[in-house]
């Protein structure tokens, strides 16, 4: 069978459109919605947890079409030259972007095991091998902190002068600071506290920059610190925040700002 020299370039014009139509999604009023925008929608759907399948690329065809639609009647109105609309563009495409480029920057400096191992070793060393259980009371001046020292040494309950405590967090419960390392403390207070001996109370005021404490030692023990598995997820996000403010410092430092 022979064919006719037109119908032999309908099949030749037609085989090279094939590539270019599986390219596209559907075609809307004559625009094309190409296949790759499905893929990242399908990608961006599969982060949050929605699997791949041919249910799922049937809803985001729909979706895409039915978004070209009103793109190009917004386009027709002219509401996408509007100055709003420019800007939250932008916006949006800044967002999209940075976070590419802190994808691509964590990719190429990932978190070392090292690194969490040698974070973990100054976090254990800085917490200590024991935990202190404390009670404060802290007012504004070394007077009325003095006179708080002379009444319980007179027989006062500490957790009844310490509904007077500027601060509100322990005040309502008798001073009470429950357990915690030395570090959770700012120096003076944590030098004061591991002095006292279990039920001693200082003998003086203790000033730092929040006023002056007058401080309880309740009881000590040994430190319960998290293995590193336990910790290991929280201290790779805090050393990958390190990495980004140090990278967003550089770049800054190196831009010309005027």
């Amino acid at each position: 069978m022979t064919l006719k020299p037109a119908r032999l370039l309908m099949l030749l014009v037609a085989a090279l459109a094939l590539p270019a139509l599986a390219q596209n999604l559907a075609v809307v009023n004559g625009k094309p919605v190409p296949s790759s925008r499905a893929d990242a929608m399908v990608k961006q759907l599969a982060a949050q947890g929605q699997p791949d399948s041919p249910q799922l690329r049937a809803m985001v065809k729909e979706e895409l079409i039915n978004r070209e639609i009103l793109i190009q009647e917004a386009d027709k109105q002219g509401l996408s030259s509007s100055a709003d609309v420019k800007n939250q563009v932008e916006i949006a495409r800044q967002s999209i972007a940075i976070r590419a480029l802190v994808q691509d920057y964590l990719k190429k400096n990932p978190v070392k095991d090292a690194e969490i191992q040698a974070e973990y070793d100054k976090f254990k060393s800085q917490a200590g091998d024991k935990e202190y259980h404390a009670r404060h009371i802290l007012v504004e001046k070394e007077e009325d902190a003095k006179g708080i020292i002379s009444k319980l040494k007179g027989g006062a309950k500490f957790e009844e002068l310490a509904k007077q405590s500027k601060d509100p967090g322990s005040a309502a419960n008798g001073g009470d600071l429950d357990w915690a390392s030395p570090a959770s403390f700012v120096k003076p207070f944590s030098d004061a506290m591991v002095a006292l001996q279990k039920g001693q109370i200082t003998e003086t005021p203790v000033k730092t920059q929040y006023g002056f404490h007058v401080i309880k030692l309740e009881d000590v023990r040994a430190a319960k610190i998290p293995s590193l598995e336990e910790v290991k997820p929280q201290i790779a996000e805090s050393l990958q925040q390190k990495k980004l403010q140090a990278f967003q410092e550089d770049l800054r430092k190196k831009a010309k700002i005027q």
